[in-house]
């Protein structure tokens, strides 16, 4: 009776943890679409031409009065919104675990992202200034729900399942960007059968992307549940509290170097794969002269062929190991953002050549990097360290993208600010290879798991 007992109880908790983790597939589901159309597609060469519409006779606009260079407003608008994710993802992080309220939190920070966004829909004429403000607080509320988010991950998934289910989680993300991308596209390239412009193709298309975030966010927030915060955790309340839990925070993590090598590692590798993230649809327009059409078709191809990377690199973490198989994407990423410095302008097919290539490692080293760092977190602290993890992820991204953004202010040339991201791959997998995983996961107070 007793060992039936046990039996049923081990079943249930596998079916409930099952029903979270579909669950938690959706959130990908939902936000995925704001950071393929919106922040990869659209907003880019959108604001950037609104930029320069407000710009001087040299090409510079003034926000507060300091002189930018319109083509740079864009990528400056992006690493200021990673500064603001900074500050704000620690006291989120550290209220998290303290309180074991994720939901609330995860919910405040979607539906801001997904407000701000759909009032994307406003900016037209010389509105820079707005777009530039929508674009800080969607991305800084992206980052801090995706914190939240990705911290559910330990806590719904054994360590066997975590490389599999961060893959699913990722793969759900770009099959709705592809999705939503099919719909943009035929929006964009029909307009005038639809009866609207150009511009309000584009702004329909961003705006759609807030609603989509929006209501699929419903999924995960009736799916996922929150767990009680230990007693430890529990102490203290209030803004006062909350700094002194992320001081703590960053004390504890000095406990755990190891984990602080792997942080290092993902933040620097991971800042060039989000400034390509952001800025290959400025290089595809500005530098290489391809119309939106074709760089909506290259961004939808490497959401179909990440869906299907993503899969494949799970599996070859199953195989090889998850820090063997991110060392080698990051040999593919170098390879490939290298050949684009010598991409003709003016040629489509090639632009593509490069998009399958990005497509077919993207989602897999994020997704593995993901759950390779779900191993490597103290238990009852995951909100907090994945604080830290999105500040890699995201948060400490401002790096890429004013590199670009100054490269490009004093060359001139997105040829030159493409090639200096190569940097941030090699020295990426120095970083990486130098942590000793299985130590750093023990270390931790972790389950080792048999591949890894």
């Amino acid at each position: 009776m007793g060992i039936e007992t046990v039996g049923t109880g081990a079943a249930d908790e596998a079916a409930g943890r099952r029903r979270e983790q579909r669950g938690w597939y959706f959130y990908d589901w939902a936000c995925s679409v704001y950071s393929t159309s919106v922040l990869t597609v659209f907003l880019g060469p959108y604001l950037t031409s609104v930029a320069e519409a407000a710009a001087d006779a040299d090409g510079f606009v003034h926000p507060l009065g300091i002189p930018v260079r319109a083509g740079s407003f864009f990528a400056y608008s992006v690493s200021l919104s990673v500064v603001v994710a900074v500050l704000v993802m620690p006291l989120v992080g550290a209220a998290a675990d303290r309180t074991g309220r994720k939901k609330p939190l995860l919910a405040a920070a979607a539906y801001t992202g997904a407000a701000a966004t759909t009032a994307m829909f406003l900016l037209n004429g010389d509105r820079y200034l707005l777009g530039g403000l929508l674009l800080v607080v969607a991305n800084a509320a992206q980052s801090v729900a995706m914190m939240l988010y990705n911290s559910y991950l330990p806590q719904i998934a054994a360590p066997e399942e975590r490389d599999a289910v961060s893959s699913r989680g990722w793969a759900f993300g770009y099959a709705a960007g592809s999705l939503m991308l099919v719909v943009n596209l035929a929006l964009y390239l029909g307009h005038d059968a639809f009866g609207v412009s150009e511009g309000m193709a584009v702004r329909i298309c961003l705006a759609s992307a807030g609603l989509w975030w929006g209501g699929f966010a419903l999924v995960p927030l009736l799916r996922l549940r929150d767990r009680g915060p230990s007693a430890e955790r529990a102490a203290g309340q209030g803004t006062g509290a909350g700094f002194r839990q992320l001081a703590a925070t960053l004390r504890d993590m000095r406990r755990h170097p190891l984990t602080l090598a792997f942080l290092l590692a993902y933040l620097v590798y991971n800042d060039g794969i989000q400034t390509v993230i952001t800025q290959a649809s400025v290089y595809g327009s500005k530098e290489l002269g391809l119309s939106q059409s074709t760089l909506i078709g290259a961004v939808l191809l490497v959401q179909v062929l990440a869906v299907a990377g993503a899969l494949a690199m799970g599996r070859l973490a199953r195989i090889h190991g998850a820090k063997r198989t991110i060392l080698g994407s990051l040999v593919a990423w170098t390879l490939t953002l290298a050949a684009g410095y010598f991409l003709p302008a003016g040629a489509p097919v090639w632009f593509f050549v490069l998009a399958a290539g990005i497509g077919l490692v993207l989602g897999g080293s994020q997704a593995l990097s993901r759950s390779l760092f779900s191993h490597l977190v103290p238990p009852g602290k995951e909100a907090e360290y994945f604080s830290a993890y999105e500040m890699s992820d995201r948060g400490m991204s401002w790096l890429g993208p004013l590199l670009f953004g100054l490269t490009y202010q004093l060359t001139g040339s997105y040829r030159d600010a493409i090639i200096s991201l190569v940097a941030f791959f090699v020295i990426g997998f120095i970083l990486l290879a130098r942590v000793p995983v299985r130590r750093a996961i023990s270390d931790a107070g972790n389950r080792v798991p048999p591949t890894i």
